[in-house]
């Protein structure tokens, strides 16, 4: 069972000219089992890819990424949880983007600590468990 959920800044590392060393070294103590993406973050990943039309990103990808963690759908307990993070987001001036409240949302919803490299878009999300993968 995973215990964390990649944000899209973390999952994309692996294809990345100079990954960060801290998030190499911390993927590597928990292992692939311990982590999960949203398909959220696959969908902005794979828009990525598509916007750069890289031969070469593309073969990183499939090398490095594709399938390499379990995803996690959106269903109605994370588009529940969702409407109650965007709702409180809203009401306490939090801006975030859908996506990235989907995200949240969906590492909200399965318990799991959301790894990230911009933890100021999470941070101010009542009960969301967050973890900066920026520093070693």
């Amino acid at each position: 069972m995973p215990s964390h959920l990649l944000d899209t800044s973390v999952y994309c590392q692996p294809i990345k000219p100079k990954p960060l060393t801290s998030v190499e070294a911390r993927w590597r103590e928990l292992g692939d089992e311990a982590l999960a993406i949203s398909v959220i973050c696959e969908a902005e990943v794979l828009y990525g890819l598509q916007l750069k039309q890289s031969a070469k990103l593309n073969s990183l990808y499939e090398r490095l990424l594709r399938d390499r963690v379990r995803t996690l759908a959106v269903d109605a307990t994370v588009a529940m949880t969702f409407s109650k993070i965007k709702a409180a987001g809203r009401k306490k001036g939090v801006l975030a983007s859908d996506f990235d409240f989907l995200i949240a949302a969906t590492a909200k919803a399965h318990g799991l600590i959301l790894a990230t490299l911009n933890p100021r878009h999470f941070n101010r999300i009542e009960g969301l468990a967050v973890e900066d993968w920026s520093r070693a």
